[in-house]
């Protein structure tokens, strides 16, 4: 027997052993590459959360200043109404301007003597902010729209008797609107020349909100009244009554539920005063000046208590105000 033919098995076996070996290599070469890739992704998936946690908290904290900030905005817009609200009879105005744009919402209770509700909304990183917690005044009037944007806005105030002092019409407009009287009276064309820069008479430039007297034609307001200033103005299809200027600006420049809501608050202001003159009457006769209006102040409590929308005012009320301020106007004069 030929021992050489036969193969060298330590040769072979040697052979195996490499291959192995260069094998396990590999495979621990993949096991740490892949143990790499593990903690990459683990930090990538880390940070994701981390930047969204961080991204989540910062609009959260911008959302709570930007709260704070439309609540400080219409605390300002109340304290701006103070002066406008006791220090004027005659028609005013008084500009009001806001860093950023701004949205200023105007609501209206009128259960008892009512509440003017102003909130707040403003533009940040282009996107209007949630609308801030609504903040209330008892004894303002704020006829407007629902909504008024922009960064400059316009405060008319006219003070409203009825017949005594009763409160202020306050009329909240943005410079972002025009308006434009045509063919108007020349006593209320020459009371609003130059009151403000967004209300123009005669020529009207483009795009401004014609508010007609005389004329219905390409009208988007129009009003009508009588000598003694009492009547009513029709917009959006619906049709609100006023007596005298300062509610005739009222009916003229807010939506028309607000403006309903506004006067019921007015003649429930009205109300109580009523009964506040009446005690007063009594106690003047007391003292040996009687007035004689008693009976015509307890009938203007009862209508303006019972009051449910405009058209009473015109129709109901005025002719007891203008009794009462005949008499009035006597020796034992009680405002």
């Amino acid at each position: 027997m030929n021992y050489k033919s036969i193969p060298k098995l330590t040769i072979t076996h040697q052979s195996v052993l490499s291959t192995i070996k260069t094998k396990q290599k590999m495979l621990k070469n993949k096991i740490g590459y892949l143990q790499i890739s593990f903690a990459w992704l683990f930090a990538l998936i880390v940070g994701a959360f981390i930047l969204f946690l961080a991204i989540f908290i910062s609009v959260k904290v911008i959302g709570i200043g930007q709260q704070t900030t439309g609540v400080e905005t219409a605390t300002q817009i109340g304290t701006l109404l103070n002066p406008l609200e006791t220090g004027f009879e005659s028609l005013t105005s008084v500009p009001m301007n806001t860093q950023t744009e701004t949205r200023i919402y105007s609501e209206c209770d009128s259960a008892g003597l009512g509440r003017q509700i102003i909130s707040v909304s403003q533009k940040s990183f282009g996107k209007w902010a949630e609308i801030s917690r609504p903040t209330s005044f008892p004894n303002k009037y704020l006829f407007s729209d629902s909504y008024v944007e922009g960064k400059k806005f316009y405060m008319l105030s006219a003070g409203f008797n009825f017949p005594f002092k009763v409160g202020n019409v306050i009329v909240l407009t943005s410079s972002l609107n025009n308006y434009c009287f045509v063919d108007a009276p020349n006593s209320i064309e020459l009371e609003i020349s130059g009151l403000q820069d967004n209300i123009e008479a005669r020529n009207c430039s483009a795009g401004s909100i014609k508010i007609c007297f005389k004329t219905s034609r390409n009208c988007d307001i129009k009003v009508e009244y009588d000598n003694e200033r009492n009547g009513f103005v029709e917009k959006n299809g619906k049709r609100i009554y006023f007596i005298g200027n300062a509610l005739m600006y009222g009916a003229i420049f807010s939506e028309p539920d607000i403006y309903e809501c506004q006067v019921k608050r007015l003649m429930a202001r009205t109300a109580e005063l009523a009964l506040i003159y009446s005690d007063k009457a009594n106690y003047v006769a007391q003292k040996g000046c009687n007035s004689n209006i008693n009976t015509e102040l307890g009938i203007l409590y009862s209508l303006t208590k019972n009051l449910d929308e405009s058209r009473g005012v015109v129709f109901n009320l005025y002719p007891v105000v203008k009794e009462i301020n005949e008499k009035n106007q006597g020796v034992c004069k009680l405002w």
